[in-house]
């Protein structure tokens, strides 16, 4: 993946300056650069670590004296991390998919298989399945019936696409996903103790033996484009009408989306989120790891949810949230300000007591 300081200036977007016609084959931390290596230091505290390599160029911070740094060459990036993807898509050369069907792969006669798609070995693909064009399916993934899956899709080892469901264009998954599992519901003949609970808020009657019976679910999973799912995400089918993932959504590893949930475009949800069933979730929602967003509520457009953050009741939109349970994020911190003076407070009132209790003694 060699590439010259010209080219990759021109594919960012990008100002450059010194020998334009070096060739560079990979991008590195600017300490352990070699001199094959392009020096990422898009920011002047990393400007120390350019002179413990041996990088000959570096993508800088604009306005970087790269001469002075002992460079030949440098490219120049007003917005660093935004850099950083044109760079990373430049450089990375994706998995070894051979083109075509692997002849150890598993395709019905009624499959549908896209101009230029890559089929890797042990992938199992069911009946009316349709894969579109340019499509890269790696080892190990299985593909049931009727599902669909859009243009220059790439499905990662191990993934598992349920019957029925849809998938956009532009489609990443990652090792060991699950996308169309049976939802977790069940009903009992009578009133749960679950369902008491919910409307007394704790207070409960007789408790009495119940057993729990399954209700199928007899939707599937729509995603949009453009939508990439972690490494072992689980997203279930619908009960009645699909589960969805809007366009431009990303989930990181482990997050798991609930049966009915809505997830609008544009969301980006972080390791080991839960989004409990028939929750909807607005476009642009932003939660940190381990949030976690209960049944039935709606959690409204640009929502951002620090990590942990347990959502119980609707969430307005634009809100900015954290705790358990979620508030306002500058209410949060304000709360644990309080709690962390506590233990001042507790030592002020039992100096109080102890003064005031003698004398109220005396007087009796």
């Amino acid at each position: 993946m060699a590439h010259t300081i010209r080219d990759i200036a021109t594919a960012l977007g990008a100002e450059a300056a010194g020998d334009l016609d070096l060739v560079v084959s990979r991008a590195s931390e600017p300490q352990s650069a070699g001199p094959e290596a392009l020096a990422l230091a898009m920011d002047p505290k990393y400007a120390g670590g350019i002179a413990q390599g041996r990088a000959r160029a570096a993508l800088l911070w604009p306005g970087a004296d790269w001469q002075g740094l002992g460079l030949e060459a440098a490219i120049f990036a007003p917005r660093g991390r935004l850099a950083m993807a044109g760079l990373t898509v430049l450089m990375d050369p994706g998995p070894e998919i051979a083109g075509g069907v692997h002849p150890m792969a598993v395709v019905d006669a009624g499959a549908e298989i896209g101009a230029g798609a890559a089929i890797g070995p042990f992938v199992v693909i069911g009946r009316g399945v349709r894969i579109g064009a340019r499509a890269r399916i790696a080892s190990h993934v299985s593909i049931a019936e009727g599902a669909v899956i859009g243009e220059d899709a790439l499905i990662l080892q191990g993934a598992r696409i349920g019957a029925r469901v849809t998938i956009g264009d532009r489609f990443i998954c990652q090792p060991g996903a699950v996308i169309g599992a049976d939802g977790f519901s069940f009903v009992t003949p009578e009133k749960s103790g679950v369902e008491e609970i919910r409307e007394t808020l704790g207070e409960r009657g007789d408790i009495r033996a119940q057993s729990w019976t399954r209700i199928h679910s007899l939707g599937a999973v729509t995603i949009g484009d453009d939508v990439e799912v972690g490494a072992n995400v689980c997203i279930d089918r619908g009960t009645i009408r699909d589960t969805v993932i809007g366009s431009g959504t990303k989930l990181d590893n482990l997050v798991h989306i609930g049966h009915n949930v809505q997830v609008g475009r544009d969301c980006l949800l972080c390791g080991q989120v839960g989004i409990a069933g028939s929750a909807r979730i607005g476009d642009r929602v932003v939660m940190g790891g381990q949030c976690g967003v209960n049944d039935n509520i709606f959690v409204g457009d640009d929502v951002i949810a620090g990590g942990a953050t347990k959502i119980f009741t609707n969430a307005p939109a634009g809100r900015v949230l954290l705790g358990y349970p979620a508030v306002k994020m500058e209410t949060h911190v304000e709360m644990q300000k309080a709690l962390r003076r506590l233990p001042r407070l507790a030592a002020k009132v039992a100096e109080m007591e102890r003064i005031v209790m003698p004398r109220s003694s005396d007087q009796g």
